[in-house]
C-alpha cells in the first residue's frame, strides 16, 4: 500500500474533493484509511461511563485509499509513491524506501 500511518494526503473525489488532512489509521486488508478531519458521520450514543451525556458525536470515517493520494512534505505537491532499496550503512544491506515521483525526495516516516 501506498499510504502510511501520518502521511499527509489530499482527497480526490468525494464530498471533501481537494482537502488535505493527516492519516490517522490505515485498514489494509479493504484497502480503507481514516483521515483526520475528514469524511464526518454523525453517531447516535446512549449516555455511559465515557459519555455521561450521551448524544450526537461527529467521528471520521473510513475512505478508499483509491480516492486519497500521498502529499509530498518537500515540494507539497500530491505525487505518485515508488518504492527504491538503498544501500543502509548501519545495517550493511538494501532497505526499501519510499520516493517522490515529482522531486526525487524519500518519504521519510514519521514516528
Amino acid at each position: 500500500m501506498h499510504i502510511r500511518k501520518n502521511d499527509q494526503v489530499i482527497v480526490l473525489s468525494g464530498n471533501y474533493r481537494g482537502k488535505k488532512g493527516q492519516v490517522l489509521k490505515v485498514y489494509p486488508k479493504t484497502h480503507r484509511a481514516i483521515v483526520e478531519g475528514l469524511n464526518l458521520i454523525k453517531r447516535h450514543t446512549r449516555p455511559s461511563s465515557n459519555s455521561p451525556q450521551g448524544g450526537i458525536i461527529e467521528k471520521e470515517a473510513a475512505i478508499h485509499i483509491s480516492n486519497l493520494m500521498v502529499v509530498c512534505p518537500k515540494c507539497d505537491q500530491p505525487t505518485r509513491i515508488k518504492h527504491d532499496s538503498i544501500k543502509d550503512e548501519n545495517l550493511g544491506k538494501n532497505v526499501r524506501v519510499r520516493v517522490c515521483k515529482k522531486c526525487n525526495e524519500m518519504l521519510i516516516q514519521k514516528a
